[in-house]
């Protein structure tokens, strides 16, 4: 394999813009990763473009990537749409870097957008009923009201916060499943969510900018037992993009803010019981990422988790293998994982404040971790960044996420 380079980011800001389309939002990622690169268009021989829900929201199918890359005259070359559920835009990634590694092109691009927001909010929050097997999701609901029962969920507040998607039922199922193993609280998530809206106010790309305390997590309204809406990440549109690069055409690029892809990982979950430990879809493919990249949990500086919900955050940092399964509440507690702790996770806010607009997410954490390793984070830099990492898991089956990917950088040496 050759080595892979990210020349240029761009990345739209994170919001809920009903005026807005997917066009305008690619055309936005698209001229600021190309600026950021300082190469033309003329120079791409493919675009990856990843988008989930187009097709359930306007109907646009089959060829998303062509309409919306057409009017800014890219065209002739290859571009392969991709869709993962919420890790389509670092799978979109995961294939840019396939097609420069194994040398089938020079320069490449990943692009994602996704435009999430419309006036119908019913039909928003049913299109995410598509992210999990359709065939059996009223069995999963009626499993998880009896966890909620079980574990002291108030029926009543629960029905005050619909309407909500399916994942967010989903999710808290899993909080329930990591709370009774480990004895992990449901103010262990609101040190973690707080954590993370403290950090978005100092990116000017997040969807929300407001800073929130471990009591207004806490007392904020509820969603489903043990979440409440400043844990869940909310529904909203972007865009980001990513230019990839051969080490031959940065040598002649000359280019000094480059940084280095040591590894890229694409998997799906499987079929086991339930439980936390060496078979979970993050710890199995963390080995994977870690051998590829030849370096361990140990050498990473910063971390840009998917915390769809908060607890996503506490499980993948243990299944990356950070700490112990179980461990990572304590260490959040203790401010490990905030801005100047021993490994900081989601700078940018997360998605609970960042955003997630699907398609876009996965390459605006690539963006973030691109932004700290050239030092250019502001006041939401980590000092010293040298090694940064992604996780970005989409859909569910069974006990653990459809597809996740984990990609692994370091800061270009000079």
């Amino acid at each position: 394999m050759r080595d892979v380079y990210v020349v240029g980011v761009g990345h739209t800001r994170f919001g809920k813009f009903l005026e807005r389309t997917v066009k305008s939002l690619v055309e936005e990622a698209v001229g600021s990763a190309l600026s950021d690169a300082d190469i033309d268009k003329s120079a791409l021989e493919a675009v990856y473009f990843g988008n989930g829900m187009q097709g359930l929201v306007t109907g646009q199918e089959m060829v998303r990537g062509q309409v919306a890359l057409r009017p800014l005259r890219i065209d002739a070359i290859p571009i392969v749409n991709c869709e993962n559920a919420c890790a389509t835009g670092s799978t979109a990634f995961h294939l840019a870097w396939q097609a420069v590694s194994g040398g089938h092109a020079d320069v490449v691009m990943a692009v994602g957008a996704e435009k999430l927001y419309m006036e119908d909010v019913e039909k928003t929050f049913k299109n995410y009923d598509a992210g999990m097997d359709v065939e059996i999701l009223a069995e999963l609901q009626a499993q998880w009201a009896e966890e909620e029962a079980r574990f002291g969920g108030d029926a009543g507040e629960t029905a005050q916060a619909l309407p909500k998607t399916v994942a967010m039922d989903m999710y808290a199922s899993h909080c329930r499943t990591h709370m009774e193993a480990f004895g992990t609280t449901q103010h262990d998530l609101a040190v973690v969510a707080s954590k993370n809206h403290m950090n978005s106010v100092h990116n000017p790309y997040a969807q929300y900018r407001k800073p929130m305390t471990v009591e207004e997590v806490m007392a904020a309204r509820p969603v489903v037992f043990p979440l409440t809406v400043p844990m869940c990440a909310p529904i909203g549109d972007g865009g980001a993009a990513c230019v990839l690069c051969s080490a031959e055409l940065v040598r002649r690029l000359g280019s000094q803010r480059t940084v280095k892809v040591l590894a890229s990982v694409l998997g799906s979950g499987t079929e086991r019981p339930e439980g936390y430990g060496p078979e979970h879809i993050s710890a199995r493919l963390g080995r994977r990422a870690y051998e590829m990249a030849g370096c361990g949990p140990q050498d990473v500086d910063v971390l840009e988790l998917h915390d769809a919900s908060s607890m996503g955050e506490l499980i993948q940092f243990e299944g990356l293998g950070f700490c112990e399964w179980g461990g990572a509440a304590s260490l959040a507690r203790a401010g490990a994982m905030a801005l100047g702790g021993r490994i900081p996770v989601n700078p940018s806010g997360g998605l609970v404040s960042k955003g997630h607009p699907l398609g876009a997410t996965g390459l605006g954490q690539i963006h973030e971790i691109v932004t700290q390793l050239r030092g250019e984070a502001g006041p939401r830099q980590v000092t010293g960044a040298r090694i940064g990492m992604t996780e970005n898991g989409g859909g569910f089956l069974g006990v653990e996420e459809a597809s996740m990917t984990l990609h692994i950088f370091e800061k270009a040496k000079r």
